[in-house]
């Protein structure tokens, strides 16, 4: 087990809706709920469509919402539908969606931002934190270094950093001389690896021992 919850918090069930399984997209505004479904339901089982509308007029905004029963085909929608369709995490139930429709506009039609724009960066959790990596410039690579004052296994490596989509291999390396621990994983896009260090950089594995994950050259162009 790597995720708990306090029990305040509601079920499992209720943590994946709120983060994993709903995604957010832009859609034409003569979608209705059955093209939505029909154009998502290739990436996996669709628990419900909602296309969002004006209040007054009842006409659709172009926006809409795909909530899959696991997070693995949320993940996968985002990964292969169209780019047309802006597709991201959306933002928990209980965030203002009004807010976060207004984010996603004023990201999404930010042209200078198109070519390097992850898709998760919308999320307002995830603009922050593009936003802090490109202050201090740190280079991107689709390779991490992981690093420990405890030793791991590969199996357990590997299973953490299989959470994130995307995991290519994970290279468990020990020096016979320490008792920590050090590995190399790599993933098959930037997204994936920058979303893997945001997440688990800093995270306790096993309790009350912090990993540290940075980026390793991977002799591709970063700005990709």
């Amino acid at each position: 087990v790597f995720i708990a919850q306090s029990r305040a918090s509601g079920s499992h069930r209720d943590l994946e809706d709120e983060e994993l399984t709903r995604i957010f997209v832009m859609i034409p505004k003569t979608y209705t709920e059955e093209d939505l479904r029909e154009k998502f339901k290739m990436y996996g089982d669709i628990e419900y469509c909602s296309i969002i509308k004006n209040k007054t007029t009842g006409e659709s905004k172009g926006l809409g919402y795909v909530r899959y029963l696991k997070p693995s085909q949320a993940a996968l929608a985002i990964e292969e539908c169209d780019r047309s369709y802006r597709a991201i995490l959306a933002e928990p139930k209980n965030k203002s969606s009004e807010s976060f429709e207004h984010d996603y506009y004023s990201n999404a039609m930010r042209p200078e931002l198109r070519g390097n724009t992850l898709p998760f960066c919308m999320q307002p959790e995830f603009c922050g934190f593009e936003k802090a990596e490109t202050r201090i410039q740190e280079p991107v690579s689709k390779r991490l270094s992981v690093i420990s004052r405890l030793p791991f296994t590969q199996e357990q490596l590997f299973a953490l950093f299989d959470l994130v989509p995307g995991l290519e291999y994970c290279d468990v390396q020990r020096d016979p001389h320490t008792n920590s621990g050090y590995a190399v994983i790599q993933y098959s896009t930037a997204a994936s690896a920058i979303y893997a260090k945001y997440k688990l950089h800093g995270f306790e594995y096993p309790p009350g021992n912090r990993l540290t994950v940075i980026f390793l050259e991977d002799g591709n162009d970063s700005s990709e």
